[in-house]
């Protein structure tokens, strides 16, 4: 079907990235727009400033529409995801009553309290952003995350259980209708198409939480593979049929495809985004010597860190930059410095860090599920470090792997368009058609020993000794 298009809308937490694919899932033309800093008025409160939200997905949009050398009638439709876990009060006329909140807000996890009179709905960001360009008071049955809204994960509805409705305290009636993955939504407004540049009338699909979504353009996964989600939240994820109930070392998270499940590692909160601290910290220092070769600056952090051996020679980091509201005097550690430890060192002992922290995780799950992994896959900007690549492979002692040219939540949303609007039959062909073959990397035996006598000996028992110390120091320093 050549000459027919879809836009792929990726709201993540840093940027907004809106992408035309076509039918093979090959991007034609994109546009980014980064979110402004979140506020942040108090403890515990993260809100995303005046309508930041939409703002940064119609630049975004406007940009990559710009760039479109097609004819926006061949455009067949518009998936939209967005971030999970965030929350947004809206008034009738579906305008925003406050700023949303950020996943990173405590209140997001909390029953709603009804202070404000102006407020007629409460709504995840994906039934925000869907009103803004349908016009419709609908959501995505999928970004409806258990343990935060009122959500049966067996039927895929609103709860009806009076104890579950009772304890989250929003009336059915404030909450928006629910639809599954794959469906359409509405339609983009006037008004919407004015905003962003988006062809009017088109169809606006429903997509699931990022997370999943990210799932689906990574491709078919078989039973004993975990996709490693590299974002501003990092999780591991395996597929399921059922939803597993109160489980301890991982929660069952909504896929794309109606019906089916991921089951998802506990995580790190900033983690990538600890990278970034880290770069940024360099400043120029990196920045300059690097666009001197024509790299980025992480392109420049990994040619140092090469040549660094596995372990950093002692220097080991537990990547704790942001703590959870249940622990809050957690905090970040670097133990083992000595007069070899170079800037090199530290950068590799963050990606280190990250990788032996999901290992860990990831194993808790597993052994949980009872299951063994032969391999896993990669997505999200870490991924495009070969340097990255090796160490996930190192740490897990199996292959990693990662899509060749990308993919994302952006070709995610694309591929459930074209479930919906009858482009592909299925989700299974879309993924098929749509997807793209994986470059593997294969552990060192040399580099795995040495990380597992690393994590065994040392790294696991780490938070166990610093805990006690940061509980004493938060006090001081909270």
């Amino acid at each position: 079907m050549p000459g027919r298009y879809i836009i792929g809308v990726d709201g993540g937490s840093q940027s907004s990235k809106v992408a035309v694919y076509d039918l093979e899932g090959n991007v034609v033309c994109e546009g980014r727009q980064a979110l402004r800093p979140v506020s942040r008025p108090r403890n515990g409160i993260v809100e995303h400033p005046d309508d930041d939200l939409w703002d940064s997905i119609a630049a975004a949009s406007r940009q990559a529409m710009a760039k479109f050398p097609g004819d926006p009638r061949d455009i067949i439709g518009v998936g939209l995801c967005t971030i999970r876990c965030e929350r947004a009060f809206l008034r009738e006329d579906g305008s925003l009553a406050s700023p949303v909140m950020s996943w990173m807000d405590t209140r997001a996890y909390q029953p709603y309290v009804h202070e404000d009179p102006a407020v007629a709905y409460v709504t995840t960001s994906s039934g925000y952003l869907t009103h803004r360009f349908t016009g419709r008071f609908v959501d995505t049955s999928a970004n409806s995350i258990e343990g935060q809204w009122p959500v049966d994960a067996d039927t895929w509805q609103w709860s009806e259980d009076p104890a579950v409705l009772a304890l989250w305290n929003i009336p059915r009636e404030m909450l928006f209708d629910l639809q599954m993955p794959g469906t359409i939504l509405g339609y983009v407004t006037r008004e919407a198409g004015e905003a962003s540049g988006i062809p009017e009338g088109i169809p606006v699909v429903a997509t699931a939480n990022d997370k999943a979504v990210e799932a689906l353009a990574a491709g078919s996964l078989a039973e004993n593979t975990a996709l490693v989600s590299l974002g501003t939240y990092i999780a591991a994820m395996v597929l399921g049929r059922e939803n597993v109930h109160a489980p301890s070392h991982f929660w069952t998270n909504f896929a794309c495809v109606p019906g089916v499940y991921l089951y998802e590692s506990y995580g790190i909160r900033r983690g990538m985004w600890t990278v970034s601290w880290f770069k940024d910290l360099l400043g120029e220092g990196v920045t300059r010597p690097a666009e001197s070769l024509g790299l980025t600056a992480e392109q420049y952090l990994d040619r140092e860190a090469e040549k660094v051996p596995a372990g950093s020679d002692g220097l080991m980091t537990i990547p704790d930059w942001l703590a959870p509201s249940s622990e809050p005097f957690r905090k970040g550690v670097m133990i083992g410095f000595d007069a070899r430890h170079t800037r090199a060192h530290v950068y590799r002992s963050i990606l280190e860090a990250i990788a032996l922290t999901m290992k860990n995780r990831v194993d808790a799950m597993c052994e949980e599920l009872g299951i063994a992994l032969d391999s896993i896959v990669l997505s999200g900007g870490g991924s495009e470090s070969p340097l990255f690549m090796r160490i996930f492979a190192d740490v897990f002692g199996i292959p990693s792997s990662r899509s060749v040219g990308g993919g994302g939540a952006g070709l995610g949303s694309a591929i459930c368009v074209a479930v919906a609007t009858g482009a592909y039959p299925n989700f299974e062909t879309a993924v098929a058609r749509m997807t793209k073959s994986r470059e593997s990397f294969a552990p060192d035996p040399a580099n795995v020993d040495v990380y597992e006598r690393m994590n065994e000996a040392v790294y696991k028992i780490i938070p166990g000794v610093t805990d006690e110390i940061l509980k004493r120091s938060y006090p001081i320093f909270q």
